[in-house]
């Protein structure tokens, strides 16, 4: 398993978002209508990753960017989760969990003080991934924070004193422990 840094335009990001969109939209009965751009996930601002098989295929996305407090419910320091998914055929390994450690150390290393992301009851599986790592419900935010089916978690990635938590945040480090590189594809 290799995992890369992406910008959130790339071709395989695409991709993938285009998967996504599809299971949204038979979950829920339309895809995600949240507006994102590339831009949200440059670091550091954001960081946007892909997890790709050995064979080279992209089967695994996430990515945060950076949210102030707002009237949408953010507030500052938040790191907000977007675009985590796994493929149907890649499920089962570990890889969100993965891409999650990543994204939490990214995001702590870049000073974001709590990570957040909203979700759906229409996704057991993904409720299930937050609350075990240590994710808890907050107040809704975001663009479906009106939504009865929406569910937000928070995590802090601070202590109370604000030095970083316990876990490790030495740095990026891919799925094989090398570490996350940009990508040299097109």
């Amino acid at each position: 398993m290799d995992v890369r840094v992406i910008r959130y335009d790339h071709p395989d990001a695409r991709k993938l978002d285009e998967e996504v969109q599809v299971e949204y939209a038979e979950r829920y009965g339309e895809g995600d209508l949240t507006h994102m751009d590339a831009a949200h996930f440059e670091p550091p601002r954001g960081l946007y990753l892909i997890a790709y098989d050995t064979d080279g295929t992209p089967v695994a996305s996430g990515g945060w960017r950076s949210q102030e407090r707002s009237e949408e419910g953010y507030e500052d320091g938040d790191a907000e989760i977007k675009r985590m998914f796994v493929v149907r055929a890649a499920r089962g390994r570990g890889l969100a969990r993965r891409i999650l450690a990543a994204l939490e150390d990214s995001a702590r290393e870049a000073g974001r003080v709590r990570m957040v992301l909203e979700t759906g009851t229409e996704q057991p599986e993904a409720i299930a991934l937050y609350t075990s790592s240590g994710y808890t419900p907050v107040t809704k935010f975001g663009l479906y924070r009106f939504e009865e089916t929406s569910r937000c978690y928070a995590k802090l990635l601070t202590d109370a004193t604000g030095a970083a938590d316990a876990t490790d945040a030495t740095g990026l480090t891919g799925l094989t422990g090398a570490p996350v590189r940009p990508s040299v594809r097109p």
